[in-house]
């Protein structure tokens, strides 16, 4: 039933608060309802969070929208990783109801001692509410009671004393509440920080110290033990979370050949997605990898070197997979009598078999949570998981609420490049992060609209990983843009979100398709080992790890950088400039002010005027303040209108911060 004091349109409330809204651990969120009454008298309300441990948080007060009617909104912040729960408490107010009653009667003399014989009987309730330690209101408060009783006094000396803004602060954090509604609660989970920030770098073991017979052109595969010997370069670009391809055997039935071809050589390599063979299925490691104990060792040295190990989790079959002989009824048997191999048209994947999850789905779940378990075991806490929207949402709400009961740090990234709803429903019902359409927004309006999106319309449902590219998508804008292309897209994603993402060969500015209009890579590293000449690169300085490894500083550096829900698009003149920024505050330290500005078009100077929303970033629009280039060391001063030049050969972006008004 509807409340004394109406409370309506509480959010974050995921699925009618049957699952819990996106929180992670020391990340402000923020609480928004409709709160109103009849007639005309005052209003508060507050949210009051209770964390795992069972204890109630301090309440924190909401503010009433100067822009939208009734609509009232608290920041909050778990402290602690687990199930937590918030509560919307409005009330009315009547000492803010007499307050401004008192301001308007008073000066004109109507009902001037009632009013102030009212006002007495308030505070009075307020001092029976007060603790006894708290010495300072009391007596701050009394001092009102005494003014308002004193009819000695000259009527504008006593209600001054009542408007003191100091009292008023007082009755604020002291509030008298009548007819208290209590909305909720509704669930939260506030994950570990990895879930919401860290840079992610993907690469094939099998390339990473793969070489070439010069002689006979022979590949040999790369192993954990040389892949081991990247690590040190990937951590040094600032790289927390190292993503590795599917490392399991590989089916040799309907073996893809290089460019995705159906006539493979002896010695091509096949795709790794195609799991399983006669050396094992979704448990094992590709033998030319190694084993596990060497898939251990390269953990831990990940480890040593701040590294987490993300797995791919691939949910599918090669015909040689022992799934198919052990249990044929898990897919999907066609008129003719063949297994059905993936498609997705005009993309046909004959080397795949996938898995039909309404035959015996509880065999299904067993066998996946034995494999994901298997993995955490070996010290894998982070798996991303491949066209998880391809596959039943209840499969994946009771696989993930089952791991997270095992260890609540297991975190799930969503390979889902699908429609909405499904991307926000895998997020709603327990992915920590999910891919995004990032790759294919490359226009100022699109770009700012898109990061508006992520950060406030979906937080709540998805967090989002901004990957520049992947082994599957090589955007035209990168084929045809140039480095400066590449840079552009790293500052957008490494800026614009907490997570972001980089396929190997991105710093390399590896651009060219497979075939016009096409966004696989010419020889995809999907279907053949890729030997890539890192040292070489980095003698002649064609490398983009320098601009990387900036970026990953300043996000560590900067806590605004760390934080979703706080993206700011700012008015530019020109169609290919963006502008946006990243606030945090900093208890004793004043805010964290990022701002962006880059220019999309990696072929041409741009010039502009930027237009800052000061009252967003908390700076008085009277007064300039210092911006300081973190990329050129340049400083200057800025207002609210600024002239903008980049050129894309040069630096396509600013990536300014506030250091001082001056």
């Amino acid at each position: 039933m509807v409340g004394r004091i109406p409370v309506m349109d509480v959010t974050p409330v995921v699925d009618l608060g049957r699952q819990p809204a996106k929180a992670t651990r020391d990340e402000p969120f923020p609480v928004t309802a409709s709160v109103f009454r009849e007639g005309h008298d005052k209003l508060g309300a507050e949210v009051v969070l209770t964390g795992p441990d069972g204890v109630r948080r301090a309440p924190v007060r909401m503010t009433l929208s100067p822009t939208r009617p009734d609509h009232w909104t608290a920041w909050v912040t778990p402290d602690l990783e687990g199930s937590w729960t918030f509560e919307v408490h409005a009330w009315s107010d009547p000492v803010a109801t007499w307050q401004h009653a008192a301001d308007i009667k008073i000066p004109a003399d109507i009902d001037t001692e009632l009013m102030f014989t009212e006002g007495r009987l308030l505070l009075e309730r307020v001092l029976t509410g007060l603790g006894a330690t708290e010495t300072d209101p009391r007596t701050l408060i009394a001092g009102a009671v005494a003014a308002a009783s004193d009819t000695t006094r000259p009527v504008p000396a006593r209600l001054a004393v009542l408007q003191d803004p100091a009292l008023r602060e007082v009755l604020r954090a002291h509030p008298v509440r009548d007819m208290v509604t209590v909305e909720g609660p509704y669930p939260a989970y506030a994950d570990r920080p990895r879930a919401l920030f860290g840079s992610w770098y993907e690469f094939f073991p099998r390339s990473e110290g793969a070489t070439q017979d010069p002689a006979t052109g022979t590949v040999t595969s790369g192993t954990f033990r040389t892949a081991a010997n990247r690590l040190d370069a990937v951590a040094a670009m600032g790289f927390d979370v190292l993503y590795l391809p599917p490392i399991h055997p590989i089916g040799t039935i309907n073996r893809k050949g290089p460019n995705n071809t159906l006539t493979p050589g002896p010695d091509d390599t096949g795709s790794p997605w195609a799991i399983g063979s006669k050396d094992g299925g979704h448990d094992a490691i590709h033998p030319d990898l190694g084993d596990l104990d060497d898939f251990d060792a390269f953990v831990a040295r990940a480890g040593e070197l701040g590294l987490e190990i993300a797995l791919d989790l691939a949910l599918q079959a090669a015909p040689d997979h022992p799934w198919v002989e052990s249990h044929p009824e898990w897919f999907t048997t066609r008129a003719d009598g063949t297994i059905a191999y993936a498609e997705n048209p005009p993309k046909k994947y004959q080397d795949i078999y996938p898995v039909n999850f309404d035959n015996d789905p509880q065999g299904i779940y067993a066998e996946v949570l034995r494999v994901v378990c298997h993995w955490m075991n070996h010290g894998v806490r982070i798996f991303r998981v491949d066209n998880p929207h391809t596959k039943p949402l209840a499969f994946w709400e009771r696989l993930l609420a089952e791991v997270r009961r095992l260890d609540p740090g297991v975190l799930f990234l969503s390979e889902a490049f699908t429609r909405p709803a499904m991307m926000h429903g895998l997020g709603a019902i327990g992915y920590h992060q999910s891919y995004t359409y990032f790759t294919w927004r490359t226009g100022k309006q699109e770009l700012g609209d898109y990061l508006l999106e992520l950060s406030h319309e979906s937080s709540h449902l998805m967090r989002p990983n901004l990957f520049v590219n992947t082994p599957d998508i090589l955007h035209a804008y990168l084929q045809y843009g140039g480095p400066a292309a590449f840079k552009i897209r790293a500052t957008v994603a490494a800026l614009g979100a907490p997570s972001w993402g980089v396929y190997a060969g991105f710093e390399l500015y590896e651009h060219v398709a497979v075939k016009p209009g096409s966004e696989e890579y010419l020889d995809s590293e999907k279907y053949q080992i890729r030997i890539r000449d890192w040292a070489g690169a980095e003698e002649q300085g064609r490398t983009l790890a320098p601009y990387i490894t900036r970026l990953n500083e300043l996000r560590r550096q900067h806590p605004a950088l760390r934080l979703l829900r706080n993206v700011t698009v700012h008015r530019t003149d020109d169609e290919s400039i963006l502008c946006f920024s990243k606030t945090a505050h900093l208890p004793g330290a004043g805010d964290d002010i990022v701002i962006v500005v880059v220019n999309l078009d990696p072929h041409a100077t741009r010039e502009t005027m930027v237009h800052l929303d000061l009252d967003v970033l908390g700076l008085d629009p009277h007064e300039a303040f210092v911006v300081h280039d973190e990329l050129t060391d340049q400083s200057w001063n800025w207002t609210e209108h600024n002239y903008v030049r980049l050129d894309p050969s040069v630096e396509p972006a600013h990536i300014l911060t506030v250091r001082s008004p001056r």
